[in-house]
């Protein structure tokens, strides 16, 4: 990537300006899985030199190595999409309680309208829930900002720091001015056991720093500069975070703001006197009632948008209905319906899994859309390497029915490894498929350990998928290729009326792969 200088504007999407704000604010190590709409915040950072950038196996592995990296000592930062956050639960909560060294910030995407994911959560509850702080920008010229003013929060209280991105917010691109780099000097990395051992006596002692803490950065969120009232004509006054503030302001420019940018503590006291300032008061903010629930127990009288609002994204077109209290109106849409890319290698297993007339237990990833006609060839997904612990669950109710689980190669190693060697150490029985189109496509074609490329291309130890199923236990370990469509379907044929654990790696790279494999 060509360094930009001091004196640049660029356009830049919300994903990449966050980028060039951290690398800006000398950050030192990034971690994540490919997950949209977060994945370019990884692959722009992969862009700088001065960056430890890595694509990890899952974002429990990646939280835990960039935090570790900000406690010896280096700015580091975390990116994920909203699900991935959920795999990452365990260290985070936790993290809470170490507190940091060096900064340490995690980017989460959330994804309202569910453009390219299984749910619709609104990350900002985990705010409260691990009393951590959130920053929410609005544009990408903010995300560049507040990834900067993040890092600073996050070694001044001494704890991570949540930056809530959104699929609009991620995608839409601004022109933002560009600065230098500054790395800041490196805290000493000291042993402290008090501090990064929770043992339940150190826990204790850190959990009354987090409620201490916690009364210190509500202070901060009164005073911010991200918390700003914008005086209106009076009549009408917003509160309001992210994507929906700038909504907000092409409808009705000439109201009163209080737009939100540190979303978590609550700013109770400039909460309070915004709404004494302005004739009648709206909360207007996309997904779930967050900033709803807690201002109706300051006793502010508000109106919220109908509850059908809380489903799907909000658009400046829906601010007129929002504000006159109608429900939403669903639009009827012509749509082309989604399928597997015309030559995906894996028309070919479902083709045969469906001929077949088994139950597959499916997975996370583009071989997903095979549940659609004209394939309709699988038949559960729930997250990231359900398709192998799924598969054992359902035998375990029809131990005589047809049933396979299904994973994609990135998947299998992300959190699909781990099932097949509960199902051999259960001594499960059964047919365990791994479409195997040697990269993670669904994301665009990011690497993982077993395409034996880093983030950056760059050669690496390669992960043997069929040595790895060996040494998890499987009975059985074939890879075919399912374009031979005969020798797959008899392999497949053989190993499903077998009582034994079998892996079938149905391996064809994806077309869409310009490099070759």
């Amino acid at each position: 990537m060509a360094k930009k200088k001091k004196s640049d504007r660029v356009l830049l999407s919300g994903n990449e300006a966050l980028a060039y704000g951290a690398y800006e604010a000398g950050l030192g190590v990034a971690c994540a899985y490919p997950g949209t709409p977060s994945t370019e915040i990884l692959e722009t950072l992969a862009g700088f030199k001065e960056i430890d950038a890595q694509w990890s196996v899952n974002e429990k592995v990646a939280y835990e190595v960039a935090l570790g990296a900000a406690v010896s000592g280096v700015r580091s930062l975390f990116a994920c999409k909203h699900v991935g956050l959920n795999v990452a639960m365990d260290p985070l909560m936790t993290s809470s309680y170490t507190g940091v060294n060096a900064g340490f910030v995690i980017v989460v995407a959330d994804d309202p309208g569910m453009h390219s994911s299984q749910n619709e959560q609104d990350t900002r509850w985990v705010a409260i829930y691990s009393k951590m702080p959130l920053l929410e920008p609005s544009s990408p010229a903010e995300a560049k900002e507040y990834i900067q003013e993040a890092f600073r929060i996050s070694e001044r209280f001494d704890t991570p720091v949540m930056v809530r991105m959104t699929t609009r917010v991620s995608h839409t691109k601004e022109d933002v001015a560009l600065g230098e780099r500054q790395v800041p000097p490196r805290p000493a990395f000291e042993r402290n056991a008090p501090k990064y051992v929770m043992v339940p006596g150190h826990a204790y002692q850190r959990h009354i720093f987090v409620e201490k803490r916690l009364g210190k950065l509500k202070a901060l969120a009164e005073r911010t500069k991200f918390n700003r009232i914008e005086p209106g004509d009076g009549k009408i006054g917003f509160i309001t975070s992210s994507v929906t503030y700038q909504y907000l302001k092409d409808v009705y420019p000439d109201a009163s703001y209080l737009k939100l940018g540190m979303s978590y503590p609550f700013c109770d006291d400039k909460i309070k006197a915004f709404a004494k300032t302005v004739k009648k008061l709206f909360v207007v903010e996309e997904l779930d009632p967050f900033l709803e629930e807690h201002i109706k127990t300051l006793g502010v009288k508000f109106t919220a948008k109908d509850p059908s609002f809380r489903i799907g994204e909000l658009t400046p077109e829906s601010m007129p209905d929002i504000v006159a209290g109608r429900a939403k109106r669903e639009k009827k849409v012509a749509k082309r319906p989604p399928r597997l890319c015309a030559g995906c290698p894996h028309w070919a297993s479902f083709a045969a899994l469906k001929k077949m007339d088994a139950f597959v237990a499916g997975d996370i990833g583009c071989y997903t859309l095979a549940c659609l006609p004209p394939t309709s060839a699988l038949h559960s997904c729930l997250c990231m390497g359900a398709g192998v612990t799924w598969h054992e669950g359902l035998r375990k109710g029809a131990p005589d029915k047809k049933i396979v689980g299904v994973v994609g190669d990135s998947t299998f190693v992300h959190s699909g490894v781990t099932g097949l060697i509960n199902a051999a150490y259960n001594q499960t029985k059964g047919v365990i498929l791994i479409l195997d189109n040697s990269t993670t496509a669904m994301t665009g074609g990011q690497q993982h350990p077993g395409t034996g490329l880093t983030i950056r291309n760059e050669p690496t130890r390669q992960l043997i998928l069929e040595d790895l199923c060996r040494a998890c236990g499987a009975d059985n370990v074939d890879v075919v290729d399912p374009m031979d469509v005969k020798a797959f379907a008899a392999i497949l044929e053989k190993r499903i009326n077998e009582d034994a654990l079998s892996v079938i790696v149905s391996r064809h790279p994806c077309r869409l792969l310009k490099r070759q494999v």
